[in-house]
């Protein structure tokens, strides 16, 4: 049975517990960070942080925030490079000079105004069914469309249109996965919002990609 609230969602058939794959609402508590049902990461090894791993600058007084949709699928060394890593480009230096002059009296509202640069960046955000490869990056503010895949060692620096397949760097649309229509239908039916027991028994139209059935 799919669990969505258990930490190592992969168990082998002799019942080891595959300690490398977590889901990932479970390991992450974060203030900028939305994370919906039964999306998981795989790493070669467990991590102590696994929000710091996968958005190393989003921090609690980040002004964006990252959101992740349901059955996201990452693979090893995906990085989300969210707004707070830019730096000022409209002077003459680009050194973040703030930073490293805070003392006793700097305030919380004092650090969130080091974040309004600029042409900063809004919120990231990751459909539902979206697998991303080994090591892509997606660069601030991007929206990635369900049903998406992000090629390994992608750079994602725009939107990525549901349901298509982008490689590269920056990643530029390679082909759509079905034709219109399918996506049409499949964007409708959002079979990722049913219950456990009504996508489980629909696991092969899903897997078979028999819309007919699954739109039955």
């Amino acid at each position: 049975m799919l669990d969505p609230t258990t930490k190592y969602p992969m168990i082998m058939p002799d019942g080891t517990v595959v300690r490398s794959v977590v889901n990932l609402n479970q390991v992450i508590d974060h203030p900028r960070m939305e994370i919906g049902e039964f999306s998981y990461y795989s790493n070669f090894k467990e991590l102590e942080d696994y929000a710091a791993e996968i958005a190393p600058y989003l921090f609690p007084l980040s002004l964006e925030k990252l959101v992740i949709g349901k059955f996201v699928q990452m693979a090893h060394g995906v990085r989300f490079i969210t707004s707070t890593a830019n730096h000022n480009t409209s002077g003459f230096s680009t050194y973040p000079f703030n930073n490293f002059t805070m003392t006793p009296e700097t305030t919380r509202e004092d650090i969130q105004a080091m974040f309004q640069i600029p042409g900063r960046k809004g919120d990231t955000v990751v459909g539902n069914d979206v697998w991303i490869g080994m090591d892509a990056t997606i660069m601030p503010g991007v929206t990635i469309g369900d049903g998406a895949i992000i090629g390994s060692r992608a750079v994602v620096t725009r939107d990525v249109e549901p349901y298509t397949i982008v490689g590269g760097n920056p990643a530029q649309p390679i082909r759509k996965r079905f034709d219109p229509q399918t996506i049409e239908r499949l964007l409708e039916i959002r079979w990722w919002d049913w219950p456990v027991d009504k996508i489980i028994a629909n696991t092969e139209a899903i897997t078979g990609a028999d819309i007919a059935a699954l739109a039955g």
